[in-house]
C-alpha cells in the first residue's frame, strides 16, 4: 500500500503539472488571477502617477483587448455579488474553489456591475480603476492546478488500488485453487499455504482441516474393509479346501466359482479404496508407447485390439495410473465386443484417447450411472462374465486426477466409444 501511494504521488506530480501546461498552452482564455494582478499593478501605477500621466497610463493599458477605466469611488456602490446571466458552473466553481493565489480585487472575486463581471482596485480615496468586459471564458490557475492534480490523483488511486485489490484477492485464491487441484486424500503435509490476509489464512486453515478429516475418514474406511477382507479370507480358504473334497465335479466347480468370485470382489474393492494411483507422481513420458504396450498385451492374449495414432507423443501424466485406466477400458471392450480400436489424437494442448468396441453398447440413460462404483448393466450388456462395477469408476477417477474428462458415446453401426482427454503439458493432477 505504501508503494501504491508513493507511485500515485509521483504520477500526480508529473502528470498534474503536464496537464496544467497543456491546458494553458492550448486554451486561449486568460487567467482570472493574472487579470486581478494586472488590475492591481495598474492601480499602483496610477496611484503614483501625476494626474496628467494617468490618461497616458490608461491609453497604454487599453492598447490590447482590455478596457480599463477610472471611476469615482462611489462607483463601488453599484457592485453586486450575483449575476442573472452567470453560468451555473462558474457559480459552483467560485463557491467551492475560490481563488487564493492572485491579489483579491475590490469587492471580491465575484463582483458584477449590471450583470457583467468586473475586476476593480483602489487608486486613491476618490478613484477606482475598473477592468470591464471581462471575458466570459477564463482560466483559474489554482482551480486548474488543483483540478488536474485531483483528477490525476483520483484516477491513479482508483486504478492502482483496483489492481492492488484484485491481485491481493485473486493471487491467494489462485494459489488455493491450484493446491486444491493438486491435493489428494492422503495424509500428507497441509496442501494449502496459510499466508495472506486474515480471511485467506482462515480459508486455508479450514481447507487443511477438511482435507485431514477426509483423509482420516478414507483411511478408516480402508482399514475397516481390510479388516473385513482379512477376516473373510480365512473361512474362504477353509471353504476352498472343503470344496476340493466334494466328489461331484459339477457341485465342486460351482462351489469353487462362488468362492473365487467372493475373493475377486474383496480384492477389487480393496484396490479401489486404496487408490494407489493417487500417490503416483506425474512425469514426462511417451503416451503413445503406453497405449501401444497395452494394445499389444491384449493382442498377445488373442484379442483383436488395434492401435491407431502417432508413433510418439510425449505428455505429462501418471504412467501406472493411466495404464490401469486404459487396461480397464480394454477389458470391458474385449469382454463385450470382438474388435477394439484404440486411437490417440493430439488436439491443441490435449491428447484425446478413444477406445471403441463393437459390442452391445450402453443405453444413453445409464451412461452416468455406470461411472458410479458397483453399478452394473448386466442385462443390457448380455454376458454372464460380469464384474463388480468398479472398472469405469476407477477410469473416471484416474482421468479426473489428470485434469481430463471421460465421456461414453455411441459407436456406429454398433458398440460403445469411451473417450478421455489428457493434458499434454503440466496437468492438475501433478
Amino acid at each position: 500500500m505504501t508503494a501504491v501511494i508513493f507511485a500515485c504521488l509521483v504520477i500526480v506530480i508529473v502528470a498534474g503539472s503536464m496537464i496544467g501546461r497543456w491546458v494553458r498552452k492550448d486554451e486561449a482564455a486568460p487567467d482570472l488571477e493574472v487579470l486581478s494582478n494586472r488590475v492591481s499593478v495598474i492601480a499602483s501605477m496610477l496611484a503614483s502617477a501625476a494626474p496628467s500621466e494617468r490618461d497616458i497610463i490608461l491609453d497604454v493599458a487599453n492598447r490590447g483587448d482590455w478596457t480599463f477605466s477610472l471611476r469615482p469611488a462611489a462607483f463601488s456602490q453599484r457592485f453586486t455579488t450575483t449575476s442573472p446571466t452567470e453560468p451555473l458552473g462558474h457559480r459552483l466553481v467560485d463557491w467551492f474553489l475560490p481563488p487564493d493565489n492572485g491579489t483579491v480585487p475590490l469587492g471580491g472575486w465575484r463582483t458584477f456591475v449590471d450583470g457583467e463581471r468586473v475586476l476593480a482596485a483602489t487608486v486613491d480615496d476618490k478613484q477606482l480603476v475598473v477592468l470591464e468586459q471581462v471575458p466570459e471564458r477564463f482560466l483559474r490557475g489554482d482551480v486548474l492546478s488543483f483540478g488536474s492534480n485531483f483528477l490525476v490523483a483520483l484516477v491513479s488511486l482508483m486504478t492502482l488500488f483496483s489492481i492492488f485489490a484484485v491481485r491481493a484477492i485473486t493471487q491467494p485464491l489462485r494459489r488455493i485453487a491450484a493446491a486444491a487441484a493438486r491435493t489428494d486424500i492422503s495424509l500428507a503435509s497441509a496442501p494449502f499455504e496459510e499466508r495472506g490476509s486474515v480471511e485467506i489464512v482462515a480459508l486455508a486453515r479450514a481447507l487443511n482441516g477438511m482435507q485431514r478429516r477426509i483423509s482420516m475418514m478414507a483411511d478408516a474406511r480402508t482399514r475397516m474393509l481390510r479388516g473385513i477382507s482379512h477376516d473373510l479370507r480365512t473361512p474362504l480358504t477353509r471353504l476352498r479346501l472343503r470344496a476340493d473334497r466334494i466328489a461331484e465335479a459339477d457341485m465342486r466347480a460351482a462351489f469353487l466359482a462362488d468362492i473365487e468370485r467372493i475373493d475377486r470382489l474383496l480384492t477389487e474393492s480393496l484396490s479401489y479404496l486404496r487408490d494407489q494411483s493417487q500417490s503416483e507422481n506425474s512425469e514426462r513420458a511417451d503416451l503413445a508407447s503406453v497405449l501401444k504396450t497395452v494394445c499389444h498385451e491384449f493382442a498377445d492374449s488373442g484379442h483383436d485390439v488395434r492401435y491407431r495414432g502417432p508413433a510418439r507423443l510425449v505428455a505429462n501424466f501418471r504412467p501406472l495410473a493411466l495404464t490401469r485406466a486404459l487396461t480397464n477400458l480394454c477389458e470391458n471392450a474385449v469382454k463385450f465386443g470382438t474388435r477394439v480400436d484404440v486411437t490417440l489424437d493430439p488436439v491443441d494442448d490435449m491428447a484425446v484417447v478413444t477406445v471403441a468396441d463393437n459390442g452391445p453398447g450402453i443405453p444413453a440413460g445409464q451412461r452416468k450411472q455406470v461411472l458410479e462404483p458397483f453399478y452394473k448393466v448386466d442385462v443390457s450388456r448380455g454376458t454372464a462374465d460380469v464384474g463388480f462395477g468398479l472398472g469405469l469408476s476407477i477410469v473416471l477417477e484416474v482421468i479426473q486426477a489428470h485434469g481430463g474428462d471421460l465421456e461414453l458415446l455411441d459407436n456406429e453401426p454398433r458398440g460403445l466409444i469411451a473417450r478421455f482427454t489428457v493434458p499434454l503439458e503440466q496437468n492438475r493432477g501433478c
